[in-house]
């Protein structure tokens, strides 16, 4: 055995030396942080796909390495600058989970903007390239994307009219639907999405609202009896989620591979990832049905009410924006412009 050792480190030494081999160590190790389980449709049909895509087209020369729900330490609305100052090379991240940083992102998680997960990814996308490169000028974006629009989840208590809503405490996950929920009489909750099936478990609220592809793995389906949905072509609200890289770490890579990241960045990603997305909601929807829970649709008149009643987070927003020198009509009148070209 050691005399057949000995006859192959030879040969192996040539091969080394031929032309067009190349060493198996990877040249660059990316580490990607977010804060949700891996049965989640983020770490499942996004990130993980997303990553070996990445590592296939560099040809072995990036290495990924994924930590799902946090597993490097902290709480979710750290993990943008967690990114920024270097503790992970990429996160994925709501950036709405730091109240008031990111204002103009926050123009599609206003009532009644969003659309479809695979329109309004697209239009953040695109809205992004015209309004939003200030906000993130700390790191690199690969993708901006939202969810499905989210729904009621209550425990207790169906939400058929405004008036049900009066006095019950519901999971929001952002500024804008905190203020919402506040002036149409709710009392706003807000927490990230890892701890809502504790809350719910426990009283803490009578409700969340959430899209359906996160219920299913967070069991949500099993802590609450009812779920009323927003009719017509807009949601009641969507969440903004940002898929960005330490902007170090991205100038720092050669040329070539810098092209792999930009080539599994941007529009035609957004589509991609908006439309699993919205195909994600249909089994956290299913699960509800099975399990015999209720299900209620807010239209017509109905939602009209609703319409206006949350006006005045529209106008707070534009006024907010106006503040700042900038035109908060214009930018709004835009984003629900580019939610109905891309959903044509």
């Amino acid at each position: 055995m050691k005399l057949h050792t000995r006859m192959l480190l030879p040969l192996m030494a040539a091969v080394m030396l031929l032309p067009g081999f190349r060493a198996m160590a990877a040249e660059v190790e990316l580490k990607i942080h977010h804060f949700l389980p891996p049965p989640s449709t983020a770490h499942a049909r996004f990130i993980e796909p997303w990553a070996e895509k990445v590592m296939k087209e560099s040809s072995g020369r990036i290495s990924i390495k994924i930590y799902p729900a946090m597993q490097l330490g902290g709480k979710p609305p750290q993990l943008f600058d967690q990114v920024r100052d270097g503790v992970a090379d990429i996160v994925w991240t709501v950036p709405g989970y730091t109240r008031g940083r990111f204002p103009i992102t926050e123009v599609f998680e206003l009532p009644f903007v969003a659309g479809s997960a695979e329109a309004t990814s697209q239009a953040a996308w695109e809205f992004y390239g015209k309004y939003m490169k200030g906000e993130y000028s700390d790191v690199h974006p690969i993708l901006i994307h939202t969810h499905a629009p989210g729904q009621f989840h209550m425990r207790d208590k169906p939400i058929t009219t405004l008036a049900d809503l009066q006095n019950t405490k519901v999971r929001a996950p952002t500024r804008t639907i905190n203020e919402a929920l506040s002036v149409i009489g709710a009392t706003p909750v807000g927490m990230p999405v890892p701890a809502v099936s504790q809350a719910l478990s426990k009283g803490v609220v009578d409700g969340a609202m959430l899209p359906y592809e996160v219920t299913l793995p967070l069991k949500v389906h099993q802590l609450v009896k009812y779920h009323t949905e927003i009719g017509g072509d807009r949601g009641v609200y969507t969440a903004m989620f940002l898929f960005a890289m330490n902007k170090d770490k991205y100038e720092s890579l050669p040329d070539d591979l810098k092209k792999v990241i930009d080539n599994n960045s941007g529009l035609a990603l957004a589509k991609q990832i908006g439309k699993a997305w919205d195909e994600a909601d249909q089994p956290g929807r299913e699960a509800a049905r099975k399990r015999g829970n209720q299900f209620n649709t807010i239209e017509g008149a109905e939602l009209e009410k609703w319409k206006v009643a949350t006006q005045p987070v529209v106008d707070n927003w534009i006024k907010a924006m106006d503040e700042k020198g900038l035109d908060g009509r214009a930018m709004y009148d835009d984003a629900r412009a580019l939610v109905a070209k891309y959903s044509q």
